[in-house]
């Protein structure tokens, strides 16, 4: 039997891959920077967070739960403080993306429209110049001609291209955001 990547995690009962984060403490989420910070506004340890996206781009589309392993479980309070600062963390990461993507655009907009414009230009600079007005005017419209295709196309390849991983994290974040978080105490093996 042929056996899957999915195969590596755990299932819950009905069916859900279970994206496993062991740590001693609470604490051990969180980067050690903004220790003082309450843990809403703290960021999320990038370990931790590479973890949980490389889990979901690896799993794919399944449905997943995230659960943290813990030596001593914390009160129901900090538990959902976790859980609100995964989703808030993710959403940063998320809205940060859609910023991304809204620069795309603008950048695609802006250069589509000086594409456009200089190939007007390059038309009728085309257009006007003749066989007589020597190489220097030829080549000046070609230069324009060149100028305009070359713009065009990375506004294109911006808009067709470049959007796609943005897109794909967007829908990343989005899915880690509402994953569901359940904790669990585990037992510490004496050597």
């Amino acid at each position: 039997m042929k056996r899957t990547i999915e195969d590596r995690y755990e299932r819950t009962e009905d069916g859900q891959i279970v994206l496993d984060v062991s740590v001693q403490s609470v604490e051990h989420l969180y980067n050690d920077f903004d220790r003082t910070a309450p843990y809403l506004k703290k960021d999320l340890d990038q370990a931790f967070v590479d973890h949980l996206t490389d889990s979901v781009r690896e799993i794919r589309d399944r449905d997943f739960v995230i659960r943290i392993s813990l030596s001593q479980m914390p009160d129901e309070i900090v538990m959902e403080r976790v859980r609100k600062s995964i989703r808030t963390f993710h959403t940063y990461l998320r809205d940060l993306e859609l910023r991304a993507v809204a620069a795309l655009l603008r950048r695609s907009s802006v250069l589509f429209v000086i594409g456009l414009v200089l190939l007007a230009l390059a038309i009728e600079v085309t257009r006007r110049v003749s066989s007589d007005e020597g190489v220097l005017a030829g080549v000046f419209a070609q230069g324009l001609t060149i100028a305009a295709w070359v713009s065009l196309w990375e506004a294109l390849a911006n808009l067709f291209l470049e959007w796609h991983p943005h897109r794909q994290n967007i829908r990343l974040y989005g899915r880690i955001m509402n994953a569901p978080v359940v904790f669990r105490q585990f037992q510490q093996h004496a050597n």
